[in-house]
């Protein structure tokens, strides 16, 4: 297992620089993979008793824009946020139709979902296929967690450490750097959550396997999905010629399915934690959030009542 990185300490191998101008990039449709990936995470959203009341869609065009609109569907009554690095463009993917004026289900909804700001608590904070491109996912965990009210809860989605598995091992052959950085196993993540300040996390994962008409069609895919991040990549142009030996040697080298489609798979880890009630040391003066002593006190209301 490896072992997490320091809260402030970039992913050992993976280049921050190139990271952040990946999460500045102009973003255009929201890859097919993620929201495929987005639409089984919203399947986990029944194995919660009671729905959220409020929301923050972190990354909502690199996470699925039609992840969004479903999201809203599953919660009409809920209150949508949207935080991103390109927040007008995230604003504008969101935004809604006003629809018919005597629904009262569309009342208010024209504008679509507000921009979050430092101060925006909600119940649910949603990050689908995020964490895997972060340089410094504990400083991202820890904003996760400030902007999720206490007993609230995080749901998120990201790549595991066996995505490309054909891909690296291509790579390997051919003596070339890795195609990507390496990818965090799913129990460094809850080891990450509890570390700072969420509980029962609960973490699952499952292999999907992508098939691909050839070696062009495959590459075009991963470059909707990211970059490669890998601070051992090759950092300068490509010519015409590496290209072309490149798809060379995923078409040797890659499996196929039996009508000879070439396979790619990806590792997708899913995971959700709460925001518990915090635990306040006393002390002669001790400084305790107006939101924090209402959830103690709800917390203690139902102790109370099931003694």
């Amino acid at each position: 297992m490896n072992t997490p990185p320091e809260p402030e300490t970039a992913v050992p191998g993976l280049d921050p620089v190139a990271a952040l101008r990946w999460q500045r990039h102009a973003h255009g449709d929201s890859p097919w993979l993620h929201e495929e990936v987005a639409s089984r995470m919203a399947e986990r959203l029944q194995w919660f008793r009671e729905p959220p009341a409020s929301w923050l869609h972190w990354e909502p065009v690199r996470g699925g824009v039609q992840a969004h609109q479903r999201l809203r569907s599953l919660l009409p009554q809920a209150q949508a946020w949207v935080a991103a690095e390109r927040l007008d463009d995230a604003l504008k993917a969101t935004r809604e139709e006003g629809g018919a004026a005597w629904n009262p289900l569309r009342w208010g909804r024209s504008r679509g979902p507000q921009a979050a700001d430092a101060q925006t608590r909600v119940r649910m904070l949603w990050a689908n296929m995020q964490l895997h491109m972060e340089p410094r996912p504990q400083a991202l965990i820890r904003r996760w967690h400030a902007h999720i009210e206490t007993d609230g809860f995080l749901m998120f989605s990201c790549l595991g450490p066996d995505s490309l598995r054909e891909l690296r091992t291509v790579y390997a052959q051919a003596g070339w750097p890795a195609p990507s950085h390496d990818f965090t196993d799913m129990h460094d993540w809850g080891d990450m959550l509890v570390h700072n300040g969420f509980a029962e996390p609960v973490m699952d994962m499952e292999r999907i396997t992508l098939s691909y008409s050839g070696a062009q069609p495959l590459l075009e895919e991963l470059r909707g999905l990211g970059r490669n991040l890998s601070e051992r990549r090759f950092t300068a142009c490509r010519s015409r010629a590496w290209r072309e030996h490149l798809c060379q040697a995923i078409e040797a080298g890659l499996p196929r399915s039996p009508d000879g489609r070439l396979l790619l798979t990806f590792e997708v880890i899913y995971g959700h934690a709460y925001k518990p009630v915090p635990r306040v040391a006393l002390a002669p003066d001790t400084a305790v959030s107006m939101e924090d002593m209402r959830a103690m006190l709800r917390q203690q209301r139902r102790r109370d009542s099931a003694a």
